[in-house]
């Protein structure tokens, strides 16, 4: 199948917004993390954000294929194809958001010669290296239509594509120094975000198949994606109600306080957006089986279902930076020329401040860029023989 002229324009467009990236890498890579708006306050920003939120949408697409075999659900199998590869592209975004978030990417064999298996980091780096072979076995094999050898995979995949989202959460939920990261069930949290934002990702990828005339996978199964959505979503719902349900119960001063600044602070449009735009709205919409039918409106409802969830990564990273864990003066040193002339800190403050910078952003769009090409172009040859 021949691109057409507006195929090949947009893939042009990927690929200049990629060599754009790559440009700000290269120059965030000679001059150092100063140029980002990172500092000492604010040690993770927009790039840990995204490897959280790619991290999602990849285990979200391998639960749905795994799941086709592993409960016989023969329908679902005809997706299996598109939801492999969306986990396989989505998990070398997350990959790369980290090694991108290094730095200094040239010490990247320390992790291997001093790995660290204490530290969540390194549990991490193995679950998500193995999560990848996983993909790339899976989608061979099912190029291959070896039915038997993707069935004992899928026994596998299934339990690591929960692990994969389940270890990213204990980074954070076993990382005591921030108040707002210690949960016991950040680990369900980020699994039902995972479930349901890799899900939606599915769902936009087959109506862009089907336009495109590359993959139908039908219309029953399309409602039935998006009923399974739905239940997602609530599940999602719950977890987060219960979280909020915690820190909003008198008793506990530290996460009252953190409530005040998530639902009235700096990450209050996040956090409501995630609420009602994530939550609220794509629920009601796929709540009706007559909605279900429209496309357009499974799209939509998807969409709002995937910027829910980064906004949620947002307000739950950039939370918890608000409250520093040392007090008194002089403070802590911003480290960063570039945060603390952000909101007019001086060299000493006592939180810190971040705003993302135009490499962060140049560097962020080429990633995207290169997943929505990568899915495209895997999709355009292997789905179709799928």
């Amino acid at each position: 199948m021949k691109l057409s002229a507006k195929g090949k324009a947009g893939a042009a467009v990927l690929v200049a917004l990629m060599a754009i990236g790559l440009c700000a890498y290269v120059f965030q890579l000679t001059q150092g993390l100063c140029v980002t708006g990172m500092s000492n306050g604010v040690s993770w920003g927009l790039y840990i954000t995204c490897f959280m939120f790619f991290v999602g949408l990849s285990a979200g697409g391998l639960i749905v294929a795994s799941s086709a075999h592993v409960f016989h659900i023969e329908s679902f199998k005809r997706v299996a194809m598109p939801a492999v590869i969306t986990s396989t592209v989505c998990i070398c975004c997350a990959g790369a958001f980290i090694l991108i978030d290094l730095g200094g990417i040239q010490r990247i064999w320390n992790m291997f010669v001093h790995l660290n298996f204490t530290s969540p980091l390194a549990w991490d780096m193995c679950v998500i290296t193995t999560y990848l072979v996983i993909n790339v076995l899976d989608i061979v094999w099912l190029r291959r239509g070896d039915e038997r050898k993707v069935q004992m995979l899928s026994y596998v995949a299934l339990p690591v594509a929960i692990l994969v989202h389940s270890v990213t959460a204990w980074i954070f939920g076993l990382e005591i120094a921030k108040e707002g990261w210690y949960s016991a069930i950040m680990a369900p949290i980020f699994v039902a975000s995972a479930m349901d934002s890799g899900l939606a990702l599915l769902m936009c990828v087959l109506a862009a198949s089907k336009k495109a005339g590359v993959f139908d996978c039908g219309e029953k199964l399309f409602a039935d994606l998006a009923r399974l959505l739905a239940t997602f979503i609530a599940v999602d719902a719950f977890f987060i109600g219960c979280e909020l349900l915690t820190v909003a119960y008198p008793g506990a001063a530290g996460a009252t306080e953190l409530l005040g600044i998530m639902t009235s602070g700096a990450t209050a449009p996040f956090f409501w957006f995630e609420i009602l735009g994530g939550l609220l709205v794509p629920f009601l919409l796929l709540a009706s089986a007559k909605r279900r039918q429209r496309t357009a409106v499974v799209v939509a409802a998807s969409a709002l279902v995937m910027a829910g969830v980064l906004c949620k990564r947002v307000w739950l990273l950039f939370t918890s930076f608000t409250m520093t864990n040392v007090y008194g003066a002089p403070g802590i040193s911003s480290g960063s020329t570039a945060a603390r002339g952000a909101d007019g800190f001086g060299m000493w403050a006592l939180t810190g401040s971040y705003a993302p910078t135009p490499v962060e952003v140049a560097v962020v769009i080429a990633v995207v860029s290169f997943c929505i090409l990568g899915i495209a172009v895997l999709s355009k040859k292997l789905v179709k023989a799928a």
